[in-house]
């Protein structure tokens, strides 16, 4: 199929003039580079550096190849969204994957990808960061025992209206808020590391000593390996979603990209060689918290501090997954295939609330339900399903339409590799392991069909419809929005 013209007039659901002579409502160009850079940092440096240490250490046996592990990660991650840099600069419309798979190979797969997305990949993936934070934010309440379920599950739903009310008031409001956890989280990384640095110049590198001893070299071990490394660096592709709200975005997405993965690359390493000098590696194996123990080692009576990090290191990763995960909702409802409620914004705000709006109920249902963990788990087969789609839909753009125009290139080899990585993680659970937890995912995917065919398709809206969403449009004082004219 060919690529899909934008149109070039606005369609009823997705732009409109508030009144006739006035200028269209749309949503403020606030993110430079510097809010760029944090969105994607921010939204990568989640629990996961502070969690997934000991699982891929696990997998790959041995100190050596786990770093191997997370450096290849890193240049996956990195490769990944120089990939999606170059998409960014020919499609510039906000919406990451939905919108590029959407214009590349039209309406049908798009659909699939926002219905999966908005319902359970996103909410998901948000309720699983803050039920993170709320775990480390409510432990020193609870010393010397778990803390009860119930209290866990309130702190994140409080985290969630807190997030949303935020997002909702000011786009300035929540990069700023993103830039300050960012600079927090980076320099809690920095204290563990600099820790690192101290003990390895004292003379303590056992861990280091036969490091390639007991490696697993099992093609599944491997792909649950990278999994839970990727886990970690989950986020690189956050500043597509926002491209619309980027300043100069061909500029901006291309240099932010190269800033802020290989930072996040760097420290990452740098922090699981402080793990493996401050521990051995049979002790970071038995740790239920890498960093925790780390601190009780390292920091001693300031280990507390340890746990304040990753509350808010989690608090700001939760922040720019709910900043990017509503505008997919909001992308998707402007083209047709969500409700048009969906896709307006705040008169005065500016902010797709309405699309935040229901993220956040959506989140907040699968906090209540507690039955998504064994989704989230498979969160990644989802994930890099997509993610290869979106890719050979980049091949497709420079083999066939290399007279197109983009103000960055990435060199075909890039995403070459990257698709191929993104076939094997795919592959590699179903062959190696297969688990019925995927065959329901595949399902879940493909019922968007029951959907898709009578309500977008063939536009066969109830009559009622209208009528809330007029009484919606004037309760949450929003409009219908045009997209950029870039």
């Amino acid at each position: 199929s060919t690529m899909r013209k934008r149109k070039t007039t606005d369609s009823p659901h997705s732009s409109t003039d508030l009144s006739e002579g006035k200028e269209k409502l749309r949503l403020k160009q606030e993110v430079g580079l510097i809010s760029g850079v944090s969105l994607i940092a921010g939204t990568m440096i989640g629990s996961g550096i502070f969690m997934s240490p000991e699982w891929v250490l696990y997998h790959m046996g041995s100190p050596a190849s786990s770093l191997l592990i997370w450096a290849a990660c890193g240049l996956l991650a990195m490769f990944g969204a120089l990939s999606y840099a170059e998409l960014g600069t020919i499609i510039k419309e906000s919406g990451g994957e939905y919108i590029y798979i959407l214009r590349i190979f039209g309406s049908f797969p798009a659909f699939l990808f926002a219905y999966t997305s908005v319902i359970l990949v996103r909410p998901a993936g948000l309720a699983a960061v803050c039920l993170s934070f709320a775990e480390y934010a409510v432990a020193p309440f609870y010393p010397g025992c778990s803390s009860p379920q119930v209290v866990i599950k309130c702190t994140a739903a409080a985290c969630i209206l807190l997030l949303t009310i935020i997002n909702c008031l000011n786009v300035r409001l929540a990069t700023s808020i993103m830039n300050i956890f960012t600079a927090a989280k980076l320099l809690a990384l920095l204290v563990i590391v600099v820790g690192g640095v101290v003990l390895l110049a004292k003379g303590q590198t056992q861990s280091f000593q036969n490091a390639f001893e007991n490696t697993t070299a099992g093609i599944g071990a491997v792909g649950v390996a990278f999994y839970q490394g990727l886990w970690s660096y989950d986020g690189w592709n956050n500043l597509n979603y926002v491209t619309e709200e980027l300043k100069k975005p061909e500029v901006t997405l291309p240099r932010a990209v190269m800033i802020a993965i290989p930072l996040v690359t760097c420290l990452y390493l740098l922090v699981n060689v402080s793990y493996l000098a401050a521990m051995t590696p049979s002790e970071v194996l038995s740790s239920g918290a890498v960093a925790v123990t780390w601190g009780d080692k390292v920091l001693g009576s300031w280990a507390w501090l340890i746990s304040l990090s990753v509350a808010l290191s989690t608090f700001g990763s939760s922040n720019g997954t709910f900043f990017s995960g509503g505008r997919v909702c909001y992308i998707a409802a402007r083209e047709g295939h969500m409700p048009d409620i969906l896709s307006m914004a705040h008169v005065r705000c500016l902010t797709p609330s309405p699309a935040l709006l229901f993220t956040s109920a959506m989140s907040l249902i699968m906090i209540i339900s507690g039955s998504f963990t064994s989704i989230v788990n498979f969160f990644s087969f989802i994930a890099w399903f997509f993610y290869g789609m979106t890719i050979s839909g980049l091949l497709y753009l420079k083999i066939k339409k290399p007279e197109l125009p983009r103000s960055y290139k990435v060199p075909i080899i890039i995403p070459i590799i990257v698709l191929m990585a993104a076939v094997y993680l795919v592959l590699a659970p179903i062959i190696d392991q297969p688990q019925i937890e995927i065959l329901y995912i595949v399902l879940f995917i493909f019922s968007g069909v029951i959907l898709y065919f009578p309500l977008v398709r063939f536009k066969r809206h109830p009559r009622f419809l209208q009528k809330v969403t007029l009484h919606l449009q004037l309760f949450l004082e929003v409009a219908p929005t045009t997209r950029d004219a870039n």
